[in-house]
């Protein structure tokens, strides 16, 4: 979740008929489940492959801030070219790189949880989608805006990326506490995220919707995984 402004240039979906929202929610989710299934299938084949521990290896044992940095800038790219772009190949195309770099940058956390206890992951995996799924139910049921959300998250993500940068560079572990602050960060990504679907978005940005609430997603199952990881 990123937490942009979004594109005022077309008439937002819950201004069309019913018929019309329901397809653009049916699309959204359906690119979703998509982003997510190809996300477990490149994990897969890179474990099944042998490459996986060669990137694990090799990201192991580099700066962690160039790793992160060159993430946010994939992030960005992808998200904005999907938010402002036109083109429906080149809106897939964004989605497409966002999942690939999502993939890669976990690698090393899956890599270590596989070491420590396999079953981790899956847990880690069950607790964030029956997490996904209530707080979806929550805008679903409630349909309120909660487009209010944005300039929490926006404070929240700057601060929170202040502690990454700076355990990174003093030393310092955020600790089990910091996990847990994030997956609230990310659950409420995902309800900023839904509330956007609903209310906000152009019938024309499905893929957008499903890339940042793919990202928001990711960024609670990160830390549900790394909370369980610190439990062994």
């Amino acid at each position: 979740m990123q937490a942009r402004a979004l594109p005022a240039s077309a008439a937002p979906v819950a201004a069309l008929d019913v018929e019309s929202r329901a397809a653009f929610i049916w699309r959204t989710y359906g690119h979703l489940a998509a982003a997510i299934l190809a996300f477990g299938a490149i994990e897969t084949w890179l474990f099944e492959t042998g490459y996986a521990e060669r990137i694990a290896q090799a990201m192991l044992g580099v700066n962690w801030l160039l790793i992160l940095g060159a993430f946010m800038i994939v992030g960005w790219l992808a998200g904005h070219t999907a938010h402002r772009v036109e083109s429906r190949p080149m809106q897939y195309l964004a989605l497409a790189a966002f999942v690939v770099a999502q993939s890669i940058i976990f690698v090393p956390l899956l890599y270590i949880a596989l070491r420590l206890q396999p079953a981790i992951i899956e847990s880690a995996a069950g607790v964030t989608l029956l997490g996904v799924a209530g707080l979806t139910a929550v805008a679903f049921i409630t349909r309120k805006d909660f487009s209010f959300l944005r300039g929490i998250l926006v404070w929240a993500g700057i601060l929170a990326l202040v502690a990454i940068v700076s355990s990174v560079l003093f030393g310092f572990h955020l600790g089990t506490w910091f996990s847990v602050a994030m997956i609230g960060f990310a659950g409420a990504a995902v309800l900023y995220d839904t509330s956007n679907i609903l209310h906000h978005y152009p019938e024309d940005r499905h893929v957008a919707a499903a890339l940042e609430l793919f990202g928001s997603i990711a960024l609670m199952f990160w830390y549900v995984l790394q909370l369980f990881m610190s439990r062994e």
